[in-house]
């Protein structure tokens, strides 16, 4: 290549790469950047259940994500939804989205335990990602009485949660912290017993599938159209 072409090809790449360079860095949460520093691979797997997600809650109204955690997958759910009102019990959490991720104007944040106390308002659909497993057993009803009672009545549920049959393989710290576990069968159970309809899913790294529940790492449940709860009954 002659020395003309590459300074071409260099004044090119300059006016390309232009506006990347101007726009405004980036901070990642404290979780992700955990990620980063120690297992970035799982960066891959946490995207790739925020991926699913936006993927089914596409052109949603209203949505809400239960336990946002540090906001890595938001900006994929901000980009398919109209609005999205994202909760976490840990004000930590919710102040750093606010701060690192303020340039996504559709989406609102609230410090909540949705096990003692629901959002306000009403939702086209509601999700949350590695929140199920780390709820005591005993809370389990509330989250889900509380999440349905915010669903509008053909309300969409997706829960996202680790297979129970892969915890062999789990590191140290998921170990103590996964304390409700669930397989296919009782994730399926919990579900049918909040929504008429369950689509049960599985997962292994980024590749969601409806293969051998057995052998998923990962599984995603879809609960639609909530049951009618009558006197904190179902």
């Amino acid at each position: 290549m002659k020395k003309e072409d590459q300074r071409l090809s260099w004044k090119l790449h300059l006016e390309a790469t232009k506006e990347q360079f101007s726009a405004e860095e980036v901070c990642l949460g404290p979780w992700t950047s955990y990620s980063l520093m120690h297992d970035p691979k799982h960066m891959c797997f946490v995207l790739a259940r925020y991926k699913f997600c936006s993927k089914m809650l596409a052109g949603k109204q209203r949505v809400l994500e239960i336990g946002c955690g540090d906001g890595f997958g938001i900006p994929l759910i901000a980009q398919t939804v109209k609005q999205l009102h994202c909760i976490d019990w840990d004000d930590r959490n919710i102040k750093g989205n606010q701060r690192r991720l303020h340039f996504l104007k559709n989406v609102t944040y609230e410090s909540l335990d949705i096990c003692v106390t629901p959002p306000k308002g009403t939702f086209n659909a509601a999700f949350s990602i590695d929140v199920l497993e780390h709820l005591e057993p005993a809370l389990e009803d509330d989250f889900m009485k509380n999440t349905c009672s915010v669903l509008t009545s053909s309300g969409m549920c997706i829960i996202g949660t680790p297979n129970l049959m892969a915890s062999v393989y789990a590191t140290r710290r998921s170990e103590s912290q996964h304390i409700n576990l669930k397989t296919a069968d009782s994730l399926r159970e919990l579900m049918d017993k909040y929504f008429e309809n369950c689509l049960l899913f599985s997962m292994n790294d980024e590749v969601v599938h409806t293969g051998y529940y057995n052998m998923a790492h990962y599984l995603f449940a879809i609960g639609v159209g909530k049951r009618t709860i009558q006197s904190g009954k179902i």
